[in-house]
C-alpha cells in the first residue's frame, strides 16, 4: 500500500471536499482519501498494483482543481 500527499489548489468548501473524495475514492484500489481543504493538501492511500498515482491526479484535475 503506498501512501500519498498530494497539493491541490482550488478547494474552498465541503462540495470540493465531497467532489475530490468521490472522484478519487471511486477508484479502483484507492483505499482512503482525506481531504485537508485548510492546507489545500489531499492525503491517499492505494494498491500501486491497482491504480498509479498519475490516475489519482487526473482524477482530481478532472473534478476541476489544480495538483501542484
Amino acid at each position: 500500500m503506498a501512501n500519498e500527499t498530494i497539493q491541490v489548489q482550488g478547494m474552498s468548501c465541503q462540495h470540493c471536499i465531497s467532489s475530490v473524495e468521490g472522484a478519487v475514492g471511486g477508484l479502483d484500489g484507492v483505499d482512503t482519501v482525506n481531504v485537508h481543504l485548510q492546507e489545500g493538501k489531499v492525503d491517499v492511500s492505494f494498491d500501486e498494483g491497482k491504480v498509479k498515482l498519475n490516475d489519482i491526479t487526473d482524477a482530481i484535475e478532472d473534478q476541476g482543481y489544480d495538483v501542484v
